[in-house]
């Protein structure tokens, strides 16, 4: 006796395919990523959204550039005593 049923989703083909792609890499494929959700989700009663972040190469390449200018003490503003003296600072 067969208990598999299909469902069927719209989403964006591009999530699809990068989700595929994901999945490939872990070695599983996509019906099994979402069949795992499904079961957490009936066990759970919730949804983990999960938004962690990954900086792409060129924000890499920025924060480095960044990194190093700091080290080098480049694009520091230097530090008042008197607002009056940062605002003729700000104004020049």
């Amino acid at each position: 006796m067969n208990t598999k049923t299909l469902i069927n989703i719209k989403t964006d083909k591009t999530i699809k395919e990068k989700a595929s792609k994901v999945a490939a890499e872990l070695g599983m494929p996509l019906g099994t990523i979402i069949n795992a959700f499904l079961r957490q989700f009936i066990m759970d009663k919730e949804i983990h959204i999960s938004a962690s972040y990954r900086p792409s190469p060129m924000l890499k390449t920025i924060i480095a550039e960044a990194e190093m200018d700091i080290a080098e003490g480049k694009g520091l503003s230097p530090v008042f005593s008197k607002a009056e003296d940062a605002l003729k600072y700000l104004r020049s």
